[in-house]
């Protein structure tokens, strides 16, 4: 008859309406005062863990008779469970709300203690040592905000959610391939960088190749912040212009990254002042073939020994002083035309 038993927790309990279990572990017999080093038992770590759920504490077999609880009361409890030699058994007494979820972490306790160290979160202690806090983020620890009411959720919500779910990432980077003829591995860079957006915006503005524009977006801003030059000075505003002076011809491809190095170091605040700091114009065609005429006229040795290979030094002269004035692609076939001529001659 627990009514008579000596100990004070047992009697709060009877007191308090709680309620009182006994629990048999086969086989467990001296198990839970077993230490393995000081201060470290099962007993006492199940002990810790019932603390989690606001109970006091546990009685086990391996520390009976004590705190009141004598030998008749220990035969009443191997009586009811019929606990053998090798048996152990573990008392607990608590509120009706919580005992089932404290004895359920016991036995997944002493089921975890037979496969090595369990996987919690523990509190380092003033002495060095850790006691159990609380479980690892799980299933078991999802609970709803208590502090926040409810919101319905409609069918017609839901069906909304389903219809706006965003692309997988391999299902946008297969998106931009197609729709902007990218490889891979640009499609990766631009998806996964800050002007992904005015990417696409500039893209659909302009006739400029996206992967022109991409690459621009993505490695040659990249390198020139490699160099020590501060891309935050460079707005999307001036980005999108840029490329709108490039697509009505006021700068050739090759301006571009001089702009912007301009800008991002600082020396210019805007496209039009990086223009004049870098001395950027562009030169119209007929003033361009004059140049390159005499480029070429001035190096008839190279070509005369050379002869097409001649291009390779020729466009290495060229760019030196044509740079930023006129795309490459024009002097290249200026340069090819002239020497054509020459060689004729």
């Amino acid at each position: 008859d627990w009514k008579k038993c000596q100990s004070k927790i047992i009697q709060k309990a009877l007191k308090d309406n709680s309620i009182i279990k006994a629990l048999k572990i086969p086989n467990f017999s001296g198990m839970f005062g077993y230490s393995p080093y000081e201060g470290i038992r099962l007993g006492k770590e199940i002990g810790q863990l019932v603390k989690f759920y606001g109970i006091g504490g546990v009685f086990h077999s391996d520390e009976l008779p004590n705190y009141g609880i004598e030998e008749n009361d220990i035969e009443i409890v191997k009586t009811l469970l019929e606990i053998k030699d090798d048996d152990a058994f573990l008392i607990i007494a608590a509120p009706s709300s919580k005992i089932d979820f404290a004895i359920e972490s016991i036995i997944n306790r002493i089921n975890s203690a037979v496969k090595g160290v369990p996987a919690e979160t523990r509190l380092a202690t003033p002495n060095g040592d850790t006691v159990f806090l609380r479980p690892r983020p799980g299933a078991s620890r999802m609970y709803p905000e208590t502090d926040i009411p409810p919101i319905p959720v409609t069918n017609h919500e839901l069906i909304i959610a389903e219809n706006n779910i965003p692309k997988s990432w391999d299902e946008s980077l297969k998106e931009l391939q197609e729709k902007y003829s990218l490889n891979l591995q640009l499609a990766e860079q631009i998806f996964d960088s800050q002007y992904i957006d005015l990417f696409e915006k500039i893209s659909s503005k302009t006739q400029i190749s996206p992967t022109f524009v991409a690459s621009i977006l993505c490695s040659s801003i990249t390198n020139l912040e490699r160099s020590g030059l501060n891309a935050k000075l460079l707005t999307n505003e001036e980005i999108e212009k840029s490329f709108e002076y490039l697509q009505n011809g006021k700068i050739a491809k090759e301006s571009i990254e001089m702009i912007f190095e301009s800008i991002m170091a600082g020396k210019s605040n805007s496209l039009e002042e990086a223009m004049k700091n870098t001395s950027i114009e562009t030169l119209n065609e007929a003033e361009l073939e004059k140049m390159i005429e005499k480029i070429t006229n001035d190096n008839k040795s190279i070509i005369e020994n050379q002869k097409e290979r001649a291009i390779g030094p020729l466009m290495g002269i060229a760019m030196k002083d044509l740079r930023g004035k006129a795309s490459g692609e024009m002097i290249n076939k200026l340069l090819l035309k002239n020497i054509k001529r020459i060689l004729e001659n």
